[in-house]
């Protein structure tokens, strides 16, 4: 069961947030700030079914008989929030709220789909209830930047399962296999060793099929010479890791080594550079440098690193486009990389909080270059 200590500053940030906007209620729809704000660890799945509407001082969830036991499960006999199973659409159930509520500024996270936008001020035409409908702008995943000491736990934890994963699959992978099949080697030995859902497709990426970032692991054989790219993640009670590897079958060129100490040249000096408040596209504009001034920069294209937690991805970012501070709380990643198309790829990633000192990985896996054994 989450801490509910930990959920109940969530909900309390929430209405800090209503109160300086002026919102009389809240309406939530999007399954990971529904978790990050329940804490119903395991409950959500890909369907769009519960709705949440919190006041000053009343918090309910709407859902159906596919989730309710399990949300009393999971939220325990003492949760404030009240579960809701009324056979009604989610919108005409929220009109019912905000009239009981006397609500008359009803924020809706942009979030929510249009359909139910429409839907839900429709309903409240129909009761003849005049009232506000703003739309929150991401308000919710910025609160969600600043991680507590239980999602920080549940973070670290999954990134211990990862990286067990690392040493796990570089005494597996031989000459012959296919990317598929270290795939698989790779998240079963995870769901093996407690994990409990992925935190992405994982990336396997072999030889030439390295230059393409997100490459889909296929058919594609390992040979000897080739560098492997690893891109991937375990889930734990719904929070996620993140890491990328690069290892070489048998000895690099010098080509390849280069390559990866530039990459790695890159990550080091933008991890010692993340510190609270920086501006992410700063960090980003200096792994750029360090790439380009080695004489790559054609080959880096992609954002640095991106914020992790009930998603995979999430604010801040150090990227071109984040020209805000990076807080004090908040777990990113560090991921350059070098691209040569036709030849290798090659790609260093750690995922860690930053802290009043900097970034702290919760990674351990090694940064030198791993050879494997063929």
């Amino acid at each position: 069961m989450a801490d509910a200590k930990a959920c109940a500053g969530r909900v309390e940030r929430l209405r800090a947030l209503m109160a300086e906007r002026g919102y009389d209620a809240v309406i939530l729809r999007n399954n990971p700030d529904l978790r990050w704000l329940t804490g119903a660890e395991r409950t959500f799945d890909d369907e769009v079914a519960h709705t949440a509407f919190v006041t000053a001082d009343g918090q309910w969830l709407h859902t159906d008989s596919r989730y309710a036991n399990t949300f009393r499960e999971r939220l325990g006999a003492d949760t404030p929030w009240v579960i809701d199973e009324e056979i009604l659409s989610a919108a005409a159930w929220a009109a019912e709220r905000a009239r009981a509520t006397r609500s008359r500024v009803v924020a809706v996270e942009d979030t929510c789909d249009l359909a139910f936008f429409d839907a839900f001020n429709q309903a409240m035409g129909e009761l003849s209830i005049a009232c506000l409908t703003p739309r929150m702008h991401s308000d919710i995943c910025d609160l969600r930047m600043v991680k507590d000491a239980e999602e920080v736990e549940l973070m670290r934890h999954a990134q211990s399962i990862t990286d067990a994963a690392f040493t796990h699959i570089c005494g597996f992978i031989k000459p012959g296999m296919t990317e598929q099949q270290i795939r698989v080697e790779l998240e079963n030995y995870m769901f093996n060793h407690g994990a409990d859902s992925l935190a992405f497709g994982s990336i396997i990426a072999t030889g030439a099929n390295g230059a393409n970032p997100h490459a889909q692991p296929g058919q594609t054989v390992v040979k000897r010479g080739d560098m492997i790219v690893m891109d991937y993640g375990a889930g734990y009670h719904d929070y996620k890791s993140d890491m990328t590897r690069t290892v070489c079958v048998g000895e690099p060129t010098d080509e390849q080594r280069h390559v990866y100490d530039v990459v790695r040249q890159a990550h080091e000096a933008c991890a010692a550079a993340a510190k609270p408040g920086c501006i992410g596209s700063d960090i980003q504009d200096l792994a750029v440098k360090v790439i380009s001034d080695a004489g790559y920069g054609d080959f880096f294209k992609h954002g640095l690193g991106h914020g992790v937690g009930i998603e995979i991805h999430e604010n801040p970012n150090f990227g071109r486009r984040w020209n805000r501070p990076v807080p004090e709380g908040s777990v990113v990643t560090v991921e350059p990389g070098i691209y040569l198309p036709g030849n290798f790829g090659v790609r260093l990633e750690d995922f860690g909080l930053m802290t009043a000192e900097g970034f702290v990985p919760f990674t351990q896996s090694t940064h030198d270059l791993v050879c494997i054994d063929c």
